[in-house]
């Protein structure tokens, strides 16, 4: 992995499909003193709680076949949203000049639909990404995981 700095007032984002963490480094670049800022949660259920009914059955426009239609994942469509939220946090903590520059840290899949929603961000701001999967960590353990990183 790439080295990066962690400077005073560089924000960290540790996230997943169901829970995120805005941590500011009110420490400096050597010793680094992440504080929580903020956090959005959302409940974690699982996708057949969400739904209600079997998937939908689609006939053919010729004959009396007919076939089933691929069930809607209620689960990755909660986090996709949740992800979307926290994604429009972060573009107006940058527009209001709060972030000038952050870390992201999230699961592959969570840090691969951040990335698609945050295009609009300008450059230089992401200073690094960390596909790992850290948000159920404690702050001092977050930490220690970035040290190790360095």
């Amino acid at each position: 992995m790439s080295r990066f700095n962690i400077g005073h007032k560089s924000w960290v984002i540790v996230c997943d499909g169901a829970k995120a963490l805005f941590l500011r480094n009110d420490g400096d670049a050597g010793l680094v003193n992440l504080t929580v800022v903020d956090h959005q949660s959302q409940p974690d259920e699982a996708s057949r709680d969400m739904g209600s009914d079997r998937p939908g059955r689609v006939y053919q426009s010729q004959g009396t076949a007919r076939s089933a239609m691929e069930d809607t994942d209620w689960h990755e469509q909660a986090e996709g949203d949740f992800l979307k939220d926290v994604a429009r946090k972060v573009e107006k903590l940058v527009e209001s000049h709060e972030i000038k520059a952050m870390i992201l840290i999230a699961p592959p899949k969570a840090l691969g639909l951040l990335r698609a929603e945050l295009t609009s961000l300008p450059e230089g701001i992401i200073r690094a990404e960390i596909d790992k999967d850290l948000v159920k960590l404690t702050v001092s353990e977050i930490e220690k995981h970035l040290a190790a990183l360095k």
